[in-house]
């Protein structure tokens, strides 16, 4: 159980514009960097890796973030459709998100909008939650179905981690992902890199996994 979130990923083919996005709509700050990815950081922490890569979007996402949006109305997305709770929108290059009525506060403080719930498709929901709990020490607790499904206090991520059923098979490698710090149990091996690790858990989902900092 020493698992711990470090941050988000995102690949993009224009970093730049999914960055001041996410920037302006979370209040991050964004960084360009001289590779043509781009950060955003909260507090001056790394929250968000915006990665260029040159293969296109094609399929939903399916890892996405849910907000707290006031009054559900997120200007420059694009609205994909409307539920009685959310509504789902789209940021520059398509990534689907959720926004919920809420003001984002926060230690009753207001707020902008602020994410809630990192989403991940699932086809077996109940056993990937147990799988990360069994890793994270995260508390494992019900989905709005009664299903085991959501963890809650998962170190290092700061919301909800909700892994939702769907019917549709995972085609290709998704286009947002999590990195992680330590070793991950059980974990499949896909490519090892100088600084980080790159690892897949058993429902094919791709994260990398980076040594523990020095204090």
């Amino acid at each position: 159980m020493s698992v711990r979130i470090k941050d988000l990923c995102a690949d993009a083919a224009v970093p730049e514009a999914v960055a001041e996005f996410w920037a302006g709509l979370l209040g991050l700050d964004a960084e360009l960097l001289p590779d043509g990815d781009a950060v955003l950081r909260a507090g001056g922490v790394p929250w968000l890796w915006v990665n260029r890569v040159s293969d296109p979007k094609v399929v939903k996402n399916r890892v996405h973030l849910d907000l707290a949006v006031p009054g559900r109305e997120v200007p420059g997305a694009r609205r994909l459709a409307e539920f009685d709770v959310f509504t789902v929108y789209a940021d520059p290059e398509g990534n689907e998100f959720c926004a919920f009525e809420g003001d984002g506060a926060v230690d009753g403080l207001r707020a902008g909008p602020r994410a809630i719930g990192l989403c991940t498709d699932a086809a077996d929901p109940v056993a990937d939650a147990a799988w990360w709990a069994q890793r994270t020490g995260a508390r494992i607790v019900p989905g709005p179905d009664g299903a085991p499904r959501y963890l809650e206090d998962v170190p290092g991520l700061g919301m909800t981690w909700k892994f939702v059923p769907v019917d549709d098979p995972r085609t290709v490698k998704n286009r947002w992902h999590w990195d992680v710090y330590g070793e991950v149990p059980g974990a499949e091996v896909r490519d090892r890199r100088p600084d980080w690790t790159v690892l897949a858990d058993p429902a094919g989902n791709e994260f990398c996994a980076f040594p523990e900092p020095d204090e």
